[in-house]
């Protein structure tokens, strides 16, 4: 348990803000109020727990206008807002004690009102703060070394409590470095230790005591109306505690044990919503869907198999094996393909989109970027290039009759494969018969792009893949509605990658070792993360970088340029030139680091590399790893931070992706990962998915077991969870409101 200090209660103390726009309690209401020993005393209808719920905080004792507009910062608005704005951490605060009865190295809690600040200068920049408290005829004084910083805190007349050891130093007693809090004249002092207290996520203008007492307050007056969302006996099966019981003790832990209930009610709780809100998803996904059956017979599987100039390694061999088996069916296939860079993905995209096509149905290949997508038109075309299939690529940049034409010759089943970015979506395309939708690095596009794509034409199915390995608890949480399938093996005859981090010292070294492997006829990427110089940064533009090894380092080679701002056209003739070998050095950003595949490209230069996530780091490294020439990968970072430099060690030490995933997720979490606000859905408020493992594999065996004994939670008994759910992830998820 942390025994974070208030002296933190500022402006930064607010990283975990509950989302403004989610609904105000886990949509509960009260069908009664009850005493504290659970008898009922006085009814309330569900409309007055609802008015109690919606209570606005400026009118909850205590708040007032100028602080609910505080409070509004932190996205609370209303009473039941407050009940659900957990802790971040706690922390336990000694007893208070009289400054009259303290005994020497007691551990002790002292409340008084500072009666003089000074600070002393020792030489050397040393220094040494005090700051005398009064309490009554008794003083003590609190002594802070080499902390000068610390004088702005304090003033005459405070009210403060100092918690720690004390030392008597002959007329008066001593506390070195205390805990401090700062009270307010209305603070109720004795509510501020002896307990384990909340420490809550904070904003300017409201200190940990004040929040406190606002949350003090809503659970007083607004408890009875929140409701039990949990069938009696499902909640004793897994012995939770009631919601009210929950609320209290998480807010106002008893012990250490009753806190860990608490907490594991609220965490199993949010995840069992959310896989049952992914369950009912995959429920009415295959309810009334009917999709083609395209099974792989003994002769379409041997001629799709022929078209490929290699064997299947077992990975790739089992995924085709579970597509096949999905396809087979007359419901929509829904799967996700995870594999590290490498490993074979776009064969298994390949064999689906040929067993569609060998089955009369047409197939839509979406990919998040106009590059990733001309470079599947063209890997597809030279696949096929032998073949009656037809593919056409449909990108934002095909306009006017063009674009008319292909439209309609979609729509005529005169294109067998379209192959295309979000403009597939957004064109309106009408396929005569949709039997397969492939999406490249899913996480890239939302649920409701998602949802577009299917409901084209008939029911198709639905095969998506990422790249960005994802640990399976992960999976199970954001991408529940989809099975997975994962490769983990490279296919033979891929060469390792090597990976340095430089020093500017060995600058000049790299420069000269890559010149050396150009000459040899190999081709470099020289990556960099902004594409103009910017004022906040000292970190060189892409057009800077050009320039600079244009006419320095590497002024004997022939250097191209691609970045997310040239127009589709130039992006296409860049990437021409770069594959065609017309150009032997491509300063880009990040753009490249979805799938494009150069394998003559086995030198990478990462520029400013502490500005890359790890998982966009691994992706990037993946782009020189694509032929059977080993390849480079050398980093220029200046890391500010101990967590940066963890992540450049971790990408140094291992090309393990999955491993590389775990630290990643552990770091920065997974909604920053795979973009939960492209995702789609709302952030988990107590859960974690990586730390509550274990709880997340429950909450689906659960969520699984309840949708089978009750589908679509259509019984009275489920009825208040259904309500939670579709409120939280209806919309997102489109479920339906209709049990």
């Amino acid at each position: 348990m942390s025994t974070a200090s208030d002296n933190n209660d500022d402006k930064n103390d607010h990283e975990q803000p509950v989302d403004a726009d989610a609904p105000p309690v886990e949509e509960a209401t009260a069908e009664e109020a009850t005493t504290e020993d659970g008898a009922a005393e006085h009814p309330l209808s569900e409309q007055q727990a609802t008015e109690l719920l919606a209570t606005p905080l400026q009118f909850v004792s205590g708040v007032g206008p100028q602080r609910a507009e505080t409070l509004a910062r932190l996205g609370l608005h209303y009473a039941a807002d407050a009940l659900f704005y957990f802790p971040r951490d706690y922390e336990e605060t000694p007893d208070l004690e009289q400054i009259e009865s303290l005994e020497e190295d007691q551990l002790v809690s002292i409340h008084g009102t500072v009666e003089e600040v000074d600070i002393r200068n020792t030489g050397r920049g040393k220094s040494i703060l005090g700051v005398l408290v009064r309490q009554g005829n008794e003083y003590l004084r609190g002594v802070w070394f080499n902390q000068p910083y610390m004088i702005h805190r304090f003033a005459e007349g405070q009210k403060v409590i100092f918690s720690g050891k004390v030392r008597n130093k002959g007329m008066r007693w001593e506390m070195n470095h205390p805990r401090v809090q700062f009270l307010q004249e209305d603070d109720d002092v004795e509510q501020q230790t002896g307990d384990i207290l909340p420490i809550y996520p904070l904003t300017e203008g409201i200190s940990q005591p004040q929040m406190r007492k606002v949350i003090r307050g809503c659970i007083e007056r607004c408890l009875p109306a929140v409701e039990e969302v949990f069938p009696t006996e499902f909640r004793e099966k897994r012995e939770l505690l009631t919601i009210r019981d929950a609320i209290t003790e998480i807010h106002n832990p008893t012990d250490d044990e009753t806190l860990k209930q608490a907490r594991f009610r609220f965490i199993y709780q949010e995840l069992l919503v959310l896989q049952l809100a992914l369950a009912l998803r995959r429920e009415q996904l295959s309810a009334n869907a009917v999709s083609p059956a395209l099974p792989a017979t003994t002769k379409i599987d041997a001629r799709i198999r022929r078209r490929f100039p290699f064997e299947l390694t077992a990975g790739q061999s089992q995924v085709v094996e579970e597509i096949s088996t999905d396809m087979a069916l007359t419901r929509p296939m829904n799967r996700l393909l995870q594999g590290d860079v490498g490993s074979g993905k776009t064969v298994i995209a390949l064999y689906a989109t040929l067993l569609a096509v060998a089955h009369g149905q047409q197939v839509a290949i979406m990919a998040p970027t106009e590059v990733l997508a001309r470079q599947h038109a063209e890997v597809l075309g030279q696949f096929l290039e032998a073949s009656h299939v037809r593919t056409a690529l449909l990108s934002g940049s095909l306009n006017g009759k063009p674009r008319d034409e292909l439209l309609a010759a979609i729509k005529r089943h005169d294109v067998d494969v379209v192959i295309g970015t979000h403009a597939i979506v957004e064109s309106g395309a009408e396929f005569d018969k949709l039997g397969l939708v492939v999406i490249d690095e899913q996480h890239k596009f939302g649920v409701r792009q998602r949802a577009k794509l299917r409901q084209q034409g008939d029911e198709p199915h639905y095969l998506v893949m990422t790249a960005t390995p994802i640990p399976r608890t992960i999976a199970m949480g954001l991408f529940g509605d989809l099975n997975i399938s994962t490769l983990g093996e490279s296919p033979p005859g891929r060469q390792p990658i090597h990976t340095y981090q430089a020093t500017e010292e060995k600058r000049a070294q790299w420069w000269d070792f890559l010149r050396r492997k150009l000459r040899e006829g190999r081709q470099a990427y020289v990556v960099t993360p902004l594409v103009e110089q910017s004022e906040t940064t000292q970190l060189a533009s892409l057009t800077e970088m050009h320039q600079q090894l244009s006419s320095g380092e590497l002024k004997s080679f022939r250097l191209g340029t691609l970045h997310g701002r040239m127009s589709s056209a130039e992006k296409e003739a860049a990437m021409r030139d770069f594959r065609s070998g017309e150009t032997q050095v491509l300063v880009c950003t990040s753009v490249i680091e979805v799938g494009v595949d150069v394998p003559n490209a086995t030198l990478m230069t990462i520029e400013g590399a502490e500005r890359f996530g790890l998982a966009q780091l691994h992706q990037l490294r993946g782009r020189v790893s694509r032929g059977k020439q080993p390849g480079f990968c050398c980093l220029f970072a200046d890391p500010a931070s101990e967590e940066a430099q963890e992540r450049l060690d971790a990408f140094v030490e291992t090309n393990d992706g999955f491993e590389l995933a775990e630290i990643d997720f552990r770091l920065r979490g997974p909604g920053e990962l795979l973009g939960t606000r492209q995702h789609g859905l709302p952030p988990l408020r107590v859960a974690d998915l990586i730390r509550d493992a274990e709880i997340v594999k429950l909450a689906r065996e659960d969520a699984d077991a309840l949708v089978e004994a009750d589908p679509g939670l259509a019984s009275e008994a489920h009825a208040k969870l259904r309500r939670m759910l579709i409120k939280r992830y209806g919309k997102v998820l489109e479920l339906s409101d209709v049990a």
